[in-house]
């Protein structure tokens, strides 16, 4: 029981000084701070389209996708088995 209290002491002391760290950082006016950079966004030519493979539904990348003649498939083996199911290959 002793410990338990002693617990609840010890994080309402890490919540209380995570608090003050917080208001202490509000409290300073806009650019008197180090400057910090908002999150690069990826231009349209950067961001790849995510694709679901025909076999699965797994999403991934275009670019790492398989095309065949069904769609786009993970793997070379999900690629295979798909046509051979469909009787293109």
């Amino acid at each position: 029981m002793k410990y338990l209290l002693l617990l609840l002491v010890v994080m309402g002391l890490v919540f209380l000084s995570g608090v003050r760290k917080g208001r202490a950082r509000s409290a300073q006016p806009p650019g008197s701070g180090p400057e910090t950079k908002p999150p690069a966004r990826a231009t349209e030519a950067q961001a790849s389209m995510m694709v679901a493979c025909a076999e699965c539904g797994t999403h991934l990348p275009e670019p790492e996708a398989y095309p065949g003649r069904g769609g786009h498939f993970c793997s070379a083996e999900h690629r295979q088995r798909h046509e051979a199911r469909q009787g293109h290959g």
